[in-house]
C-alpha cells in the first residue's frame, strides 16, 4: 500500500526555471517552470520491493544518478504547477506499483460446447445440401 502523498513532500526536491507555457511576457520574467526530483533509493517510505519494482518500471524516466524526474509548466503559476507535478509524481507511482490481478484459466461449460458443435454440425448440413440438383 502507498502511503499518503503529503508524507512524500519532505523526500522531494523541487526546481524552478522559465516556463515555455502560457503567460504572455510574464513567461520572461517569472520562473513559473517547475521540476521534480525523487530519489528512490533514499525513500523512507518505500519497501525494498517497491524501490526494485519502481525502479524497473520506471527506468526510462530516471536519471543516470536514479532519480525520477518530472516536470510541469502548464499553468502561469508556479504554486499551481507544483501541485500539477506533485500529482503527477503521485499518480506515476501509484501506476507503476499496481499488480494486475492475475487471470484464472476457465472452461466453457458442457452445454455451451454442446451447443457450439450442434451449431456447427447445422451449419455443415446447411452448406451439403447446396450441392447441384439432381434432375
Amino acid at each position: 500500500m502507498l502511503p499518503p502523498i503529503e508524507s512524500f513532500l519532505p523526500e522531494l526536491q523541487f526546481q524552478t526555471s522559465r516556463s515555455s507555457g502560457p503567460g504572455g511576457q510574464n513567461v520572461n520574467k517569472v520562473e513559473s517552470r517547475v521540476e521534480l526530483r525523487f530519489r528512490i533509493a533514499d525513500s523512507q517510505l518505500l519497501t525494498e520491493e517497491q524501490k526494485q519494482m519502481l525502479l524497473t518500471k520506471l527506468a526510462s524516466k530516471l536519471t543516470t544518478e536514479g532519480e525520477l524526474l518530472l516536470t510541469a509548466q502548464e499553468d502561469r503559476s508556479q504554486l499551481r504547477n507544483k501541485e500539477i507535478v506533485v500529482q503527477k509524481f503521485y499518480d506515476t507511482l501509484r501506476k507503476a506499483l499496481h499488480k494486475p490481478k492475475a487471470r484464472k484459466a476457465t472452461k466453457p461449460s458442457k452445454g455451451a460446447v454442446r451447443k457450439r458443435l450442434e451449431s456447427k454440425k447445422k451449419h455443415g448440413e446447411k452448406k451439403a445440401n447446396r450441392g447441384k440438383a439432381d434432375f
